[in-house]
């Protein structure tokens, strides 16, 4: 009797151990390899596009703030762009960088969430951006006459005010499902960051839910950014077809090139990365995904939006002028 009522207890105690995810007080984050060889060179190579992407994104604020000519409705949303790919990046590069250099990267319970926090906000918020962006377009092409008219002052703040509620309000919803989650046992994240997919996979409760809820979210903020989008450049396309001018058209044919074939990768990789079951999924192929959208994309922007841009490129010119000048 006594061995029962022990085993019993014993029973009993693993059991609430594992419904109590305080258990858990830290994570192991174990980088993107652990290859020891690969972990300097790829050191250096993210180093290097994280520098290029804070060097990018915030000259390419200051450029806007302090250039009059660039204080249009259309280099605010790009402002509210590069500001959101400076945050989005520096929630997780910094922290990836420190798995190429160290034996263990720990982040307690509370860090963890907090870091998908702030990721989940700026991802989201960069995806509604986007369409934002694609609806100012589509007014400055196809209805020049009304643009300024169009998008006023209100409008424009209006917009951005919503693509940042969007972001906190998905944040918030996924940060809370997560937080209900039981963690138990192992704490070894088999990614560079604090991801939904790799947090599931050691969760000691159900996670049917928030699948669900993941894929459901997903597929709803894919559809509400990008039909905009792409009705948005149906137009554009068919306005552009309308010009006599084959440099106008050649013009307008890159802009839209470069701004569909980034929401393409950007969408892509995130379709790829959580609308599949989390028992298919391939850890590597997760990860090649995560570095295309949290990394590569924030980095890319600046070049893509702006510096293929002749009003930027005239901006800096005046501003390299008066500052030899003066």
């Amino acid at each position: 009797f006594s061995s029962i009522s022990t085993d019993t207890h014993i029973n009993f105690q693993g059991k609430m151990d594992k419904r109590n995810h305080s258990m858990v007080t830290n994570f192991i984050l174990m980088g993107l390899t652990d290859q020891p060889e690969l972990q300097l060179p790829l050191f250096i190579l993210f180093l290097e596009i994280y520098i290029i992407s804070i060097v990018g994104n915030m000259g390419l604020l200051l450029l806007i703030r302090i250039s009059s000519q660039l204080h249009t409705p259309m280099y605010y949303f790009l402002s509210n762009l590069s500001f959101i790919d400076l945050c989005y990046s520096s929630v997780i590069t910094p922290k990836m960088l420190v798995s190429f250099v160290s034996e263990q990267n720990i982040i307690s319970y509370s860090g963890c969430l907090t870091q998908f926090f702030f990721f989940c906000t700026f991802g989201i918020a960069d995806c509604y951006m986007l369409t934002a962006m694609a609806y100012d377009r589509y007014v400055a092409i196809c209805c020049p006459l009304l643009y300024n008219s169009t998008m006023s002052q209100t409008l424009c703040s209006m917009l951005v005010v919503g693509v940042y509620t969007m972001g906190i309000f998905g944040a918030i919803t996924h940060t809370s499902c997560l937080a209900r989650l039981s963690f138990c046992g192992n704490n070894v994240i088999s990614h560079y960051y604090c991801d939904i997919p790799p947090l599931l996979k050691l969760s000691c409760s159900s996670t049917y839910i928030n699948e669900l809820l993941v894929m459901f979210l997903v597929v709803v903020n894919s559809l509400v950014t990008t039909l905009p989008i792409l009705i948005s450049y149906a137009f554009i396309l068919s306005n552009i077809l309308s010009i006599h001018s084959s440099k106008g058209r050649s013009k307008a044919f890159s802009t839209c090139g470069s701004h569909l074939a980034s929401v393409a990768v950007l969408y892509g990789s995130v379709i790829f990365m959580y609308c599949q079951p989390s028992s298919s999924s391939n850890i590597t192929q997760q990860k090649v995904s995560s570095v295309i959208y949290t990394t590569v994309i924030p980095m890319l922007n600046p070049l893509i939006y702006s510096l293929r841009n002749k009003d930027v490129k005239d901006a800096l010119k005046k501003i390299r002028k008066d500052w030899i000048v003066s």
